[in-house]
């Protein structure tokens, strides 16, 4: 979580959410969201809690929304309390109007996410990597391609071409305003990212734990790893005891010789390699062993 106040401070904004600013309301009906925002995931136990709290206390902080075409308003921060109140079927929610541009909004939208007391790693290390785009206005590839370049040359393993760079500058001053170490950032959290789908999947759902679902990412068979992750959220195991099935599922000899996965490993080496791209030649041979395979099996 980021210290609250530093990222705003940083990016030279003043957008007060308190509930003295919130004199307003709007009926929901001319609330949008937006078409892309940072946070993916929203836990419904949580709404649900935080709706019966807002009908007990009421909305203790309004919604931040900017004015849109049609008469409309888009959400920019407060889409957990936007859905809470949804929950209750108001007709009408506390609001602070603000008028703000596409990189604005973008920018108090990921500040929020990056406030959040529950971010776990992977919405962290994306939040801030999204936060550098927008900073220095490059891709998040590019920002990868940046902070590698920047690493190296620390390590002294390229020539200096970037370090001391006004763009370097930009990017030690928002890691600076996150209370992160660059270095670590690269070392620690950008491999996160590397990770198997279906680990980032549950890891950006909050259903489980970045150390258990990192610790499931140990096993190389997709479909056993699944399954440990669907047993780990169903019987809510422990990371001892995900180790231990990890254990006694690694001591298992694992049948690599039958038919069905020789097909199929070779299927999926086949379709990554892209040979019909990348050696035409050796696509040509692929495809006369093809055709003599379709031989085969149309022989009685």
């Amino acid at each position: 979580m980021v210290k609250r106040g530093n990222l705003k401070a940083f990016l030279g904004m003043d957008i007060p959410t308190d509930s003295t600013e919130g004199d307003s309301t709007l009926p929901l009906s001319a609330i949008v969201l937006p078409a892309s925002q940072p946070r993916r995931y929203f836990d419904e136990d949580k709404i649900k809690q935080l709706s019966a709290s807002i009908a007990e206390y009421g909305l203790l902080e309004p919604i931040l929304v900017r004015p849109v075409q049609g008469g409309k308003y888009e959400l920019v921060a407060g889409e957990r309390r936007y859905r809470a109140v949804q929950l209750l079927k108001l007709e009408s929610i506390p609001v602070v109007i603000r008028e703000l541009s596409n990189e604005e909004a973008l920018a108090v939208s990921l500040i929020e996410n990056l406030e959040r007391e529950d971010l776990n790693p992977i919405e962290e290390t994306e939040g801030v990597l999204a936060l550098l785009a927008l900073t220095l206005k490059i891709t998040v590839p590019e920002v990868v391609s940046l902070l590698h370049q920047m690493n190296n040359e620390a390590k002294g393993k390229v020539t200096r071409n970037v370090t001391g760079s006004p763009q370097v500058e930009l990017v030690l001053t928002v890691f600076e305003s996150v209370g992160q170490n660059w270095q670590s950032f690269i070392r620690n959290k950008l491999p996160l990212l590397k990770l198997p789908q279906e680990i980032l999947d549950v890891l950006r759902s909050g259903k489980i734990e970045y150390t258990k679902a990192k610790a499931a990412a140990q096993l190389k068979d997709e479909t056993i790893r699944k399954q440990l992750l669907n047993e780990a959220q169903r019987e809510n195991l422990s990371l001892t005891q995900i180790k231990e099935r990890i254990k006694e599922l690694q001591s298992v000899p694992q049948h690599q010789d039958t038919p069905q996965t020789q097909l199929r490993d070779t299927y999926h080496r086949l379709n990554k390699s892209k040979l019909w791209e990348k050696n035409p030649k050796k696509w040509k041979r692929v495809i006369t062993l093809l055709q003599k395979m379709e031989a085969i099996l149309e022989e009685e």
